[in-house]
């Protein structure tokens, strides 16, 4: 059974964002989300744009209303727990269509008057990062005398600590990627393409319940493995060398990602050396955390001990990022993180290592408990050479 969000939850998640709101000295707050980061307006709406934009304007007391563009008015509907949806022209297309003789779409004084604002002064901006000029320009020009501050904790710090279901939605996403890890172990061979395996990925991923893939999936190999972010490409596969994975599947709006290097065949010894310091290194990541440690002294104490071992210039960062709806999400696990670790936080533990020749990363995910952590994968916490 796959899990999915309730609606009863939806609306206890706006119910915390407009206290907040309010608490932040805002009149409401204006939301964000684009097909490849959709998740601040999906985890409000259960909507997830596709070509086109979004947003969600939430007011501090009031009705939230979905924003999209044009062309997915039937969609929305199907979609969005939020019934009052919008459709605007700052949320089309990047193609920039003019359609005309288009009814229906509305403009900032029909948002207002649909949330029922009826004086807005003080307007937040959640997802800066990603909201996009049209929006920005419009709320210029049709709302000149409002004060646009950024306002993404206030939503943001919501979503640091998970939900039962939540953390049910995760599981199997881990247990998904799992599947798909095996069968590219199963049914991988010398002379496959980096494509062709990543593909073996996609075929697992949705016959086991995924909607989606969690992130662009890694398939490197060789020298390729030493990029910190990259894309499969056509190079062929071979033997004796570090072939990277990193596979991640999505359920019901929630992303996973097991990381794993392994080898056709015999490693080389150098490469082999520092494949089982950044196992090594992974385990160490996951015994230094826990429920009620400082995020920034489980970085120290980690940087420290691996510039000890004599690995640091090896070293591109680390060693955990948070991870829910997105594969990457706040907090970030650094060593000025001025946060406490607390149960039912998600972190993935992403260790990275590379040379000019090669590179590898061991990555999984982890939930918080009062103790230690409950892990969310670790089937292939193990060097492999098949």
């Amino acid at each position: 059974m796959i899990p999915s969000i309730s609606k009863t939850e939806f609306q206890e998640r706006m119910r915390k964002f407009q206290a907040n709101i309010k608490a932040a000295g805002l009149d409401a707050a204006l939301v964000h989300g684009i097909e490849c980061d959709c998740a601040n307006v999906r985890y409000l709406s259960e909507y997830w744009p596709t070509f086109e934009s979004a947003g969600v304007f939430v007011p501090a007391e009031g009705t939230p209303i979905l924003l999209i563009g044009p062309e997915s008015e039937e969609y929305a509907r199907e979609r969005s727990v939020i019934p009052t949806i919008l459709k605007m022209i700052p949320y089309r297309e990047s193609a920039e269509p003019e359609y005309p003789g288009m009814p229906g779409i509305s403009n900032w004084a029909d948002v207002l008057k649909a949330a029922g604002v009826s004086s807005l002064r003080k307007l937040g901006i959640v997802s800066s990062a990603i909201t996009p000029m049209p929006v920005t320009e419009s709320l210029a020009v049709e709302l000149s005398n409002v004060q646009l501050l950024k306002a993404d904790d206030t939503l943001q710090s919501l979503r640091f600590v998970k939900s039962e279901t939540e953390l049910a939605c995760l599981r199997k996403a881990y247990e998904i990627s799992e599947i798909a890890v095996e069968a590219i172990l199963n049914e991988i061979k010398p002379g496959m393409t980096e494509f062709q395996v990543i593909g073996i990925a996609q075929r697992e991923i949705y016959k086991n319940g995924g909607e989606y893939e969690g992130h662009s999936l890694y398939c490197f190999s060789g020298k390729r493995t030493n990029s910190g972010i990259s894309r499969p490409s056509s190079k062929i596969i071979g033997t004796n060398e570090m072939i990277q994975l990193n596979i991640g599947a999505r359920v019901s709006g929630y992303s996973s990602s097991v990381g794993l290097p392994f080898s056709i065949g015999a490693i080389p010894a150098d490469q082999k050396d520092l494949l089982e310091f950044g196992l090594k290194a992974h385990r160490k990541t996951i015994e230094l955390m826990g429920g009620g440690k400082p995020a920034g002294e489980v970085v120290r104490e980690y940087e420290k001990w691996v510039a000890e071992q004599g690995y640091a210039k090896y070293m591109l960062y680390g060693p955990c990022h948070s991870i829910g709806m997105m594969e990457v999400e706040r907090p970030w696990m650094e060593s000025v993180s001025a946060y406490t670790l607390v149960p039912n936080m998600t972190f993935q533990v992403d260790t990275f290592f590379y040379t000019p020749e090669v590179g590898l990363r061991w990555e999984n995910g982890v939930i918080i408990k009062e103790q230690g952590v409950e892990m969310l994968s670790k089937k292939y916490m193990k060097i492999i050479e098949l």
